[in-house]
């Protein structure tokens, strides 16, 4: 049985707020960033939650260390008010998130290079055809 975990962090990133959605699986952690605009309500959230959830795109995954403890109810509570006033997303987020824009970044290179390729093909095609109409009698 597999244990899925799912996690948001809401923070101001100048000038927006923003949103970093984690869900670890079977030790594995992705991460996919969503941009608020002006600070969203609790309400906003659980919408958003509820409606474009599976639009997500999420990061490939990053092997994670799962720890399997029992915790304290106090100790989760003081956790995770403490998480509330922490600003920023954690390192590993963060590197999902980075390689997920590092993919992202070569898949449009690739594409920007075919598309020109594809462009100054059609353009010396347009130039031989141009060349002989000219050398054709009228």
């Amino acid at each position: 049985m597999s244990k899925t975990e799912c996690r948001l962090t809401v923070f101001f990133e100048d000038p927006f707020w923003t949103g970093v959605f984690e869900r670890c699986e079977d030790g594995r952690l992705s991460a996919a960033r969503v941009v608020f605009g002006s600070e969203p309500k609790d309400y906003e959230i659980y919408e958003f939650i509820l409606r474009h959830f599976g639009d997500l795109k999420f990061s490939p995954a990053v092997t994670e260390e799962v720890k399997e403890t029992k915790r304290n109810p106090k100790r989760m509570q003081r956790e995770a008010k403490k998480q509330m006033l922490e600003t920023g997303i954690g390192t590993r987020s963060q590197q999902a998130i980075k390689l997920q824009h590092e993919q992202n970044k070569t898949a449009r290179r690739i594409r920007n290079r075919e598309r020109s390729e594809e462009e100054a093909n059609r353009r010396f095609e347009l130039r031989q055809q141009k060349r002989k109409e000219k050398h054709r009698g009228h």
